[in-house]
């Protein structure tokens, strides 16, 4: 990751719970929240947990917890449950978890939390759907006035599946890429040496670390990874014994992971 990411990320999440705290709302309409949007794969959610170990260390000795909250498990086909579910996640849930100190709560794939309720239509969608995201809304501008010592980290897939209500709260938007050139040769070298560990001719694939970079562009982390394992996969020998592997089968592997990617975005499009 950017390292000029990561500091932008680690600043505005200092400003949320130091301004925020110290001025009125409004004075400084900070409502403590940060989106991370992008392609899956790319280690949202990763950058996340990241993010709050950084915001503990900031805020040692104080007591800090981390809550991640799965979206999917506050949907419920019983009318009104979802919306009750969601008013208590955000008025008693998340600020009991600031209670004498701090909390980091992640809000993992929001579009399923928040979702756009301009695509919505009353025949595809039961409405409690469209009042659970009119309490998100709501319960985030109370949480935001009554609890500043809690710092709100949203991830999404699909930002433009997100109420725009929603987004218009967020303090920053920070759009996570593929990882570039750069951080894919570590992945790869990290993915390598850590099947090395158990096979050590593998090790070696990394002397041609420039090639399998070259293959690899456009590629997010997690087909990255799941890419160089399956070139184990290339012959039942390899399968047998992966210190068998060559830097062509991997290379193979790349490039055809790459392609079927291309070819799931030109029919998704």
């Amino acid at each position: 990751m950017d390292k000029a990411v990561k500091d932008r990320l680690v600043a505005q999440a200092t400003l949320a719970l130091t301004v925020r705290r110290a001025v009125s709302f409004d004075v400084a309409p900070l409502h403590g929240l940060i989106v991370l949007a992008g392609v899956p794969g790319t280690g949202k959610t990763t950058l996340a947990r990241g993010l709050a170990t950084k915001v503990a260390a900031m805020l040692s000795p104080s007591k800090v917890n981390f809550i991640q909250v799965d979206p999917h498990g506050l949907a419920s086909a019983s009318l009104g449950k979802s919306q009750q579910q969601v008013t208590t996640l955000f008025n008693q849930t998340i600020p009991e978890a600031g209670m004498g100190g701090f909390a980091v709560v992640l809000l993992d794939e929001v579009e399923t939390l928040a979702a756009d309720r301009k695509k919505m239509s009353l025949e595809a969608n039961p409405v409690d759907v469209h009042r659970a995201t009119d309490a998100v809304l709501a319960s985030l501008d109370l949480l935001t006035r009554q609890h500043k010592n809690i710092l709100l980290i949203a991830t999404t897939n699909y930002p433009q599946a997100v109420d725009s209500a929603f987004l218009s709260r967020a303090d920053l938007i920070e759009y996570i890429p593929p990882p570039n050139n750069e951080a894919r040769a570590e992945i790869i070298r990290d993915t390598l040496e850590g099947l090395g560990r158990q096979w050590p001719s593998i090790r070696n694939l990394a002397n041609d670390m420039s090639l399998f970079v070259a293959a690899s562009s456009g590629m997010d982390g997690r087909r990255l990874r799941k890419a160089v394992v399956s070139a184990l996969a290339g012959s039942i020998a390899t399968a047998r014994d992966p210190n068998l592997v060559t830097s062509q089968q991997v290379l193979a592997a790349l490039k055809a992971s790459t392609q079927a990617n291309k070819e799931v975005g030109r029919e998704a499009a």
